[in-house]
């Protein structure tokens, strides 16, 4: 779920295109409505009779042939006879489908009541306003697939599988991903405090986000050495593949030879869009990957003709590659025989349909799976890169609290990530212990003075955001993974 309020992969207008998918019919659509009209039943037979005693639901359960379901129509009437105080239907109803959906032990199937959907559905048609970040529900938290590209999130230092325990000091564990993301999005200007868990930390750290406008540009474009295109695509939605046309309209046009697509960071969004993108790359007939319902026969889908890209090509991915980032990847590696860099995928093999209720409510739930090229199914497991190349180890150290104070004679275990940061771009912190020395207070003013900040030696404020902009410019820079495919790719354009 996008904290945007997107769902990965979901079908409706994502599906794939040029052929015709028959959705499964929505039982519990029915299962609802049946509810409701079984509870006026009892509610009417028990005024007319006036007894006290359970009411035989038997024949409705014939009517709906559902009689798996006579235990809860069972449960539901005792409920509301026995109860010591009169319950709220809606409430119960909304209760009732939502252990359902939570029985699936799937994080993609959600349900929003009324007030939810609603809520949810303001915030996306006002603005795309928020911190921009893909979430989902993970083993009872919420957790970060991937922060949007210039996004508030990724400003901030979010990074995939970060925990959100907390939203402004409102513990969020248990909550599903919808219920999260009306917590976490906002108007432009106003802020969220986040409170982070990341790897083996004890203690969760405080995040404070500003929110700010989604970036609705979703391709970038720049030409390196010897001519190779570096094209990051962040998102894969509505206007993607004609942005990626005329990124690649302008790479051709400066003499490109060869290409890297980037889709690290980037957590999915529309099927039909990745099959577009897909289809650039792939040989006409070849396969773009398969889908597959209930039935267990999947429907496979192949390339078709038009344009291609021609010169040759790497793709770059991380843990935050998700969803249609997969299904590009899994058809470059498969079908196109185009080396894949970097590290191990997120793993989501599933599509999901959301379904508006008659009431205003929405369910959504996983309705098909999609697999490889050559019928793999990646989910929960990922796609292995063909050259492996990790983060350093500088480009995963833990978000620095601005408004934190670190100074001389102090120890912790953030004064170490302090000044590992510092060793990383260049200033000698001393020895890397955590405890805030005389050489760590030289460090500081180094950085300070580097930034045209008075050199008090403290860390705190403007100097810790400077220091954490200056290592983002050395990951920029120093890019492990770029450095992988340039260098693959420049062997592919010498032969």
């Amino acid at each position: 779920m996008k904290e945007d309020g997107k769902a990965e992969l979901e079908q409706g207008s994502e599906q794939p295109a040029k052929k015709q998918i028959r959705l499964k019919p929505f039982s519990f659509v029915m299962l609802l409505i049946s509810v409701v009209l079984v509870t006026a039943g009892i509610t009417f037979i028990v005024l007319m009779a006036g007894d006290d005693k359970v009411v035989d639901v038997g024949s409705p359960i014939q009517k709906v042939d559902r009689k798996e379901f006579e235990k809860l129509y069972n449960a539901y009437d005792e409920m509301k006879k026995s109860y010591y105080e009169t319950i709220d239907e809606t409430a119960v109803i909304n209760g009732a489908i939502n252990g359902m959906i939570e029985a699936l032990g799937d994080p993609y199937s959600d349900y929003l009541n009324e007030d939810e959907a609603r809520q949810l559905n303001e915030s996306i048609s006002s603005s795309f306003e928020g911190i921009g970040a893909e979430i989902q529900e993970s083993d009872g938290y919420i957790a970060i697939v991937s922060p949007i590209k210039n996004s508030p999130a990724e400003r901030a230092g979010l990074l995939p599988h970060d925990k959100i325990i907390a939203v402004d000091g409102k513990s969020i564990q248990g909550l599903s991903s919808s219920e999260a993301v009306l917590l976490i999005r906002g108007e432009k200007g106003t802020t969220v405090v986040l409170s982070i868990m990341r790897g083996e930390a004890v203690d969760p750290v405080d995040i404070k986000i500003t929110r700010d406008v989604i970036p609705l540009e979703t391709v970038y474009s720049e030409m390196l050495g010897d001519n190779i295109a570096h094209i990051r695509i962040t998102s894969f939605s509505t206007g993607t593949y004609d942005e990626l046309l005329l990124a690649l309209d302008d790479m051709e046009a400066q003499g490109m030879k060869g290409m890297i697509v980037d889709v690290r960071q980037n957590p999915g969004g529309r099927l039909d869009i990745a099959m577009e993108i897909s289809d650039l790359f792939v040989e006409s007939g070849k396969n773009l990957f398969q889908y597959e319902e209930k039935s267990g026969k999947p429907d496979i889908y192949p390339a078709k003709g038009g344009r291609k890209v021609t010169v040759p090509v790497t793709l770059v991915m991380d843990e935050g590659s998700a969803s249609a980032s997969e299904i590009l990847a899994a058809a470059l590696k498969e079908s196109a025989d185009i080396p894949l860099i970097g590290v191990n995928t997120f793993g989501k093999g599933t599509v999901q349909t959301p379904k508006d209720l008659p009431d205003g409510s929405n369910l959504k739930i996983t309705t098909a799976k999609w697999l490889t090229p050559n019928g793999n199914w990646i989910h929960k497991v990922g796609i292995k890169p063909d050259f492996e190349v990790p983060y350093p180890p500088y480009a995963m150290l833990p978000y620095l609290d601005p408004t934190a104070e670190m100074k001389d004679g102090m120890q912790s275990t953030i004064i170490k990530s302090a000044e590992e940061m510092l060793e990383a771009i260049g200033y000698k912190p001393g020895e890397i212990d955590g405890l805030f020395d005389e050489d760590t207070v030289v460090a500081v003013k180094n950085l300070q003075d580097d930034l045209s900040l008075e050199t008090t030696g403290i860390l705190s404020g403007d100097t810790t955001f400077g220091l954490m902009e200056k290592l983002r410019e050395k990951i920029q820079k120093d890019d492990p993974q770029l450095l992988k495919a340039k260098d693959v790719l420049r062997e592919k354009i010498g032969k």
